[in-house]
């Protein structure tokens, strides 16, 4: 068998280092691909993050859908759409979606150093309406200079219910540090619309508040039925253009899906087995459940009408009007109990497996 030696020339040294987005195609969606009436921190792709801030009336519906730029390997964008607009905007007012960076991953930026690396951010978006949008990066652990944690830059969106690509320069932060720990590094969002308090910053500069939604003048929340599509959206160390900027860094879907289980992931396959299991007592269950990945810190748990069917050599029984609770948690396993259980013999395991409903496990920044 001959083989073949790749010279440097056929190596693309651009993508060696990991992603600093995850799930920039909008590829996974665990907890569903339809959320209607988004509440402020919802996910529909996950990792990226809803949020609106002193809204009153806005109704905003978040879905993963399959229309994408054409020719560029994407197969799905997330939608956002107005249900019900925001008939007037508070000058403290914003509505943005975005995703949360874990700080830990973002040491090699340099920040809080003269060496700060500047980054470019690029994504497709297309939207019914047309304007002055802006992008935000926020600082969380800018603690030393809280009047600095705030970076915006307009962008226009040009052509209607057009899919366009922006790219976007970012300054590196020379003033502030980001933490090496698993909080919030950066928050970076795209905003969609902004009150007049945050939009009379200065571009191209880390600053206040006020720095926010920089020439920001869509009112994409005020305006009925408005629809804006995001996909493609990836985050690169260094300075680039359009023509320049490195391509996509496109992933398995499943080293994909693992590195969003890191921060959330749901049991709802039926009969997928949750774990090993032993009676506590004739109507309880108790079981130890290992994550599929070491998540970020210990999760909360939801419980969405858990019910769970217990199969052992002589026992097969589903709970389905008993309560399934979290007992003690860590960032690589729980253990739980389910009662309402009628066992006759109590000194052998059982596999516990899933029945109906589903449990939720979060570890989001």
């Amino acid at each position: 068998m001959s083989i073949t030696k790749v010279t440097d020339a056929g190596l693309d040294r651009n993508r060696i280092v990991t992603p600093l987005i995850i799930n920039g195609d909008m590829s996974v969606a665990q907890r569903g691909t339809d959320i209607n009436d988004a509440a402020h921190n919802q996910h529909c792709t996950d990792r990226f993050r809803f949020h609106k801030a002193n809204t009153g009336e806005l109704v905003m519906n978040l879905d993963q859908v399959t229309d994408v730029p054409t020719g560029q390997g994407f197969s799905s964008s997330l939608k956002l759409s107005v249900g019900t607009v925001e008939n007037a905007t508070a000058s403290n007012e914003l509505v943005a979606i975005g995703q949360k960076i874990e700080a830990q991953n973002l040491q090699n930026l340099r920040f809080g150093t003269s060496s700060a690396n500047n980054l470019t951010l690029c994504f497709w978006v297309k939207s019914s309406l047309t304007g002055t949008y802006s992008v935000l990066v926020f600082q969380q652990d800018a603690s030393s200079s809280p009047d600095r944690r705030y970076y915006s830059q307009p962008f226009t969106i040009n052509v209607a219910d057009t899919w366009e690509k922006k790219t976007i320069n970012i300054s590196g932060n020379q003033d502030d540090t980001i933490a090496n720990d698993n909080g919030i590094g950066l928050d970076v969002r795209i905003n969609l619309s902004a009150g007049s308090s945050l939009t009379s910053g200065s571009s191209d500069d880390w600053g206040s508040s006020t720095n926010t939604a920089v020439g920001q003048t869509a009112n994409f929340s005020g305006t009925s039925s408005a629809t804006f599509f995001l996909t493609g959206f990836q985050l690169e160390i260094g300075e680039f253009d359009s023509t320049t900027i490195p391509s996509f860094p496109f992933e398995s879907f499943e080293n994909n899906l693992r590195k969003c289980q890191r921060y959330f992931f749901k049991i709802e396959d039926t009969d997928e087995t949750i774990s090993g299991a032993f009676a506590k007592s004739s109507s309880q269950i108790i079981g130890a459940l290992s994550y599929p990945v070491v998540m970020r810190g210990a999760p909360s748990a939801t419980n969405n009408s858990l019910a769970i069917r217990i199969d052992g050599s002589d026992e097969l029984q589903t709970s389905s009007s008993g309560t399934f609770s979290i007992e003690n948690t860590s960032d690589i396993a729980t253990t739980y109990k389910m009662t309402g259980f009628s066992i006759g013999n109590t000194d052998h395991g059982f596999v516990a497996k899933r029945n109906s409903g589903s449990v939720e496990f979060s570890a989001e920044l």
